[in-house]
């Protein structure tokens, strides 16, 4: 027995591959938040797994084509972003990495504007304060130190555990695998442990980080990394979700009642490229893919709708909704033309750098230096 197989625990999960429902005893307390949905709430969870999937699909073509610098797929990962994001409360907010795009789409933010990002004409269209979607983090891990920063500001503010559901708040961030090992997550462990935020440390583990496999980066389940600060953990199935849901709303009730961060792992795979100038066939084979594959998020609650006597004109009309996002999205993204220049030399730092004025003036320079040659 390996020293993760002597750590682990049941991992919670509330659908089978074949899409049938069931919840084991030990989960009871997540299993209520389930009777707490309609077949609205399962028909939405779809249809906007569905979205994600086409906007990803569109998003990866548009960067083939030229028209983005750069695509983050998340294909694979939509039932653990759908579910956890329906799972955040009203006054919550949510510190994402730079690959939830389906969180974005749970808290309404435009999807137009993360292109805009990925194209270079913006820096993050979307306002934080009026979303509580706060703005795409590049550098790895930074996310974590800025969610634990805020939580611990709730937690001075005194909104956290008096019961008034229109001021208490909880925060909640996400990361990958590979984003446990940088500094600053353990660092915010320790804070979050040490101040008790309202907050849950929610981690897609996707299986690679770029090249890098799991079992490569860590000896025991990252579920676990939180423990030695103080922070107890939860593993749930990340292809699943209802389970998603359930685990990210009922630790998110906990933290605003003021009991404290939780660390949940979401077990999940990155079916497509770390980014679109990654490729992944360098590093993995295709039978790993097809196992997960087998486990497709979308697939899986497909069944169970179907199970529940969705019939096939709600299928349809979630595609057709796709087809038309996806024209409405490459038509906008070919009528923004080129993003300015000078979008390179703004918010690099908050006050006037002399470095990057030294460098912009030369850049005027050089373009001054064609004028008047006819090109």
């Amino acid at each position: 027995m390996t020293a993760q197989d002597a750590q682990r625990v049941p991992m919670v999960q509330m659908l089978s591959i074949e899409g049938e429902f069931s919840v084991a005893p030990e989960f009871a307390d997540y299993a209520a938040y389930i009777d707490r949905l309609t077949d609205a709430d399962y028909l939405k969870f779809y249809r906007d797994m569905a979205i994600m999937r086409r906007f990803d699909a569109e998003a990866t073509a548009l960067q083939r084509q030229g028209q983005l610098g750069l695509w983050i797929p998340a294909i694979g990962q939509e039932a653990a972003q759908i579910g956890s994001g329906y799972g955040v409360g009203h006054n919550d907010h949510i510190f994402p990495s730079y690959r939830e795009h389906g969180v974005a789409i749970t808290h309404g933010i435009d999807l137009m504007s993360i292109l805009k990002m990925l194209r270079g004409v913006n820096h993050g269209g979307w306002n934080p304060d009026e979303t509580r979607f706060h703005l795409y983090a590049i550098v790895l891990g930074t996310q974590a130190l800025h969610a634990t920063g805020y939580a611990m500001g709730v937690a001075f503010d005194g909104k956290v555990g008096t019961g008034n559901k229109d001021e208490d708040l909880a925060v909640i961030t996400y990361f990958g695998d590979g984003a446990t090992a940088e500094g600053d997550v353990s660092e915010s462990l320790l804070f979050a442990a040490i101040n008790q935020t309202p907050q849950v440390f929610f981690c897609q583990n996707n299986q690679w980080a770029i090249s890098s496999n799991v079992a490569r980066q860590t000896k025991v389940p990252l579920y676990l990394r939180g423990t030695g600060f103080g922070v107890p953990g939860i593993q749930v199935d990340g292809n699943d979700v209802l389970a998603c849901y359930a685990v990210t709303a009922k630790h998110m009730d906990d933290a605003r009642a003021g009991l404290g961060p939780t660390f949940i792992e979401a077990m999940t795979y990155r079916i497509g490229a770390h980014t679109t100038s990654d490729d992944p066939t360098k590093y993995r084979d295709n039978a790993e893919v097809e196992y997960w594959q087998a486990r497709d998020p979308l697939a899986r609650f497909e069944k169970f709708l179907r199970n529940r006597g969705v019939e096939q004109a709600f299928f349809d009309e979630c595609d057709a909704h796709g087809d038309k996002l996806a024209a409405e999205i490459r038509e906008a993204t070919f009528a923004l033309g080129n993003p300015p220049i000078e979008n390179m030399f703004q918010h690099v730092y908050s006050q006037p750098h002399p470095v990057i004025a030294e460098q912009y003036a030369w850049l005027n320079d050089y373009e001054a230096s064609f004028e008047g040659e006819g090109n």
